[in-house]
């Protein structure tokens, strides 16, 4: 049986809002986003709570529809070239319980009709956390490269994000971490096929993907000073 927070009205939606990205039609169909990616998404958040706890009693799921883990579906266009007002995609984010916004270590959620993925991490940190990361690869760069080559860390996620052209500041040009420390990003990715979103066991998919990434959330978390 399909669960109930991943149905194919979902990616029929923002496939549609893909191509009528304007306030009229939204408002429109407003009725057809809360039925098939509002509602579910609060209750995958709300369901999905225990099996947090089990990966860290740290991190939160705020089932709310604003300030809390779900991503709201509008824009922000004021800096951007790109003025449609609204996301093609369903976000949910996990924050550490020490984090205030979308720069903390965090657990994220991505259903994008050809782009659904798992991702933990964090993204953006500020100076003082990252040149905390990086301290703690140049300390113990046996114990980063332990939770970076892990084999079924690997086999699921691959690290993105930004990265330095030069070495950052205070850290030598010959590091056997260098490309490591160079990042400005330390986030960890798995992506899916569409067809996984549908899946019957998708809390529990969810809580064994983003357990294999415990060590590397582990590391990210108390190189800042906060628990895991």
């Amino acid at each position: 049986m399909p669960n109930p927070y991943v149905q194919p009205e979902l990616f029929t939606f923002f496939r549609d809002l893909r191509k009528n990205n304007d306030r009229d039609w939204f408002n429109d169909n407003k009725k057809r986003y809360e039925q098939c990616v509002k509602e579910p998404m609060l209750d995958l958040i709300a369901d999905f709570s225990p099996l947090l706890a089990e990966i860290s009693p740290h991190f939160r799921a705020i089932p709310k529809a604003s300030g809390g883990s779900f991503f709201r579906i509008y824009r922000d266009v004021r800096f951007s070239t790109n003025k449609d007002p609204y996301k093609t995609h369903a976000a949910i984010q996990f924050r550490h319980a020490s984090g205030k916004d979308v720069h903390a270590p965090e657990y994220y959620l991505h259903i994008e009709p050809g782009n659904v993925f798992v991702g933990l991490g964090i993204w953006h940190p500020e100076n003082s956390a990252l040149h905390l990361i990086r301290e703690a690869i140049d300390q113990d760069p046996d114990l980063w490269k332990s939770v970076r080559d892990h084999a079924p860390f690997k086999a699921s996620y691959e690290l993105k994000g930004d990265s330095l052209k030069r070495p950052p500041k205070g850290f030598p040009s010959d590091h056997e971490c260098l490309v490591d420390l160079k990042r400005k990003d330390f986030i960890a990715v798995a992506q899916f096929d569409e067809a996984e979103a549908f899946r019957s066991d998708l809390l529990p998919f969810l809580a064994e993907t983003w357990k294999t990434g415990s060590p590397f959330m582990s590391f990210i978390s108390r190189s800042m000073n906060v628990p895991f």
